[in-house]
């Protein structure tokens, strides 16, 4: 009797000890889902998303055009002095062209005498990787020229983005819902089809600016003193070569022409957005967890969001450059019959042929250099201004 006291006692001793460690320890906090975003709505979300994309543009752009660069070289797009072959000098033929200086540069030594001008070499014009791009850019064509289609980057960008990112957040929580109460086992697999079918929708509703900011990256200005033609007249110039007011199957085909390539932009970014998300989610909630002893703040978030979108950028933008390779052929095929028989496989096995291995991931280093950065950058932005938003509901609120 005095021995089964003694152990009730210390089980009713025990239980206070487990009953005041539980209202004395501070809770645990909520997850990231439920605590911070999921009451945000689409504005807000469309706010954040639109801000990120604005700064990535301007931030990357000079990366993306020597990535734009390298892949049109290789598909055979040539670049030279606008003036280096004869029909082009017999059009500007003057005075002033009698004793011309078309080298690359005024520093530059390896020109050499055709009659009376002075012509650089076609080396001069070819790039030979990022950093040589950029140089031959700026000293050739000026620094803007590195900013070349930053404004249909940011017309693209925006809209883009403000659809994606929202889409996938309100796609991923709907997901997680469905699948935690019906199907457990495929909850790791939501963000893969949520980035899937929220990068398919913006792609599809915003292609045609993608189509002219590939353009004009990829192509110098043919005419000295000519501005280059911005958004609205590369899209133009696109489906001039078939569009007829008189025939409505010539203006049809011209329309169709503003989707040449969809299929390989699709191709590249429905795998890159199913490799990054089901790359950043853990990655995400892998570093999040590391903070979880106490209440998440801007630094535990910018630094999370950044590491994972990093991480998830990178990897998804070196596995996927085969794709975007094709879908840069595609789009700056200038033969209209031609560029609507292309397709995304065909595409592929001819630059396998042409160029084998190197050929598929020509511009690996602008892409992945440009893309591991930007990912970082448009995450941690977007999650830290959904951060704050709650935050200024929250205290409202209370």
């Amino acid at each position: 009797m005095a021995s089964e006291k003694i152990e009730r006692t210390a089980i009713e001793m025990n239980n206070e000890d487990t009953n005041l460690r539980e209202h004395s320890s501070p809770p645990p906090p909520p997850s990231q889902k439920s605590s911070k975003t999921q009451n945000l709505g689409i504005t807000e979300r469309s706010f954040s998303a639109a801000g990120a994309a604005f700064f990535s543009v301007i931030i990357a752009n000079p990366l993306d055009v020597a990535k734009t660069r390298l892949q049109a070289q290789a598909a055979g797009v040539a670049y030279s002095h606008p003036l280096s072959n004869m029909t082009s000098r017999m059009a500007c033929f003057g005075p002033n062209m009698m004793f011309a200086d078309l080298r690359c540069s005024p520093s530059c030594h390896r020109a050499g005498i055709q009659g009376t001008v002075s012509i650089c070499p076609p080396e001069c014009f070819r790039y030979k990787g990022t950093l040589d791009v950029i140089n031959k850019i700026i000293h050739q064509e000026g620094v803007g020229k590195l900013w070349r289609g930053t404004n249909a980057g940011l017309v693209l960008a925006v809209p883009t983005v403000g659809i994606y990112l929202p889409c996938y957040d309100i796609l991923r929580n709907w997901l997680e819902d469905f699948t935690a109460k019906n199907a457990p086992t495929t909850v790791p697999y939501v963000p893969l089809v949520a980035g899937s079918l929220a990068r398919s929708l913006a792609c599809a509703t915003c292609y045609p600016i993608e189509l002219a900011r590939t353009r004009m990256q990829a192509f110098k200005v043919t005419q000295i003193d000519k501005k280059p033609p911005g958004v609205f007249q590369t899209l133009l110039g696109v489906m001039s070569h078939v569009k007829s007011t008189n025939h409505p199957q010539s203006n049809l085909r011209g329309y169709r022409l503003l989707w040449t390539g969809m299929g390989a932009q699709l191709a590249r970014d429905v795998p890159f957005s199913a490799i990054c998300w089901s790359t950043l989610e853990p990655t995400r909630r892998k570093l999040l967890s590391f903070a979880r002893h106490d209440e998440a703040n801007v630094f535990s978030v910018v630094g999370a969001n950044f590491g994972a979108g990093f991480l998830a950028g990178t990897i998804a933008a070196g596995v996927t450059c085969p794709l975007d390779v094709a879908k840069t052929r595609r789009q700056i095929e200038k033969d209209p019959m031609k560029a609507l028989k292309m397709t995304t496989r065909q595409t592929l096995m001819d630059v396998w042929r042409d160029g084998g291995l190197k050929g598929l991931f020509a511009g690996f280093g602008p892409r992945v250099c440009r893309l591991g950065p930007s990912v970082a950058l448009v995450i941690s932005f977007y999650e830290v201004v959904k951060f704050g938003l709650h935050r200024q509901h929250y205290n409202t609120s209370s």
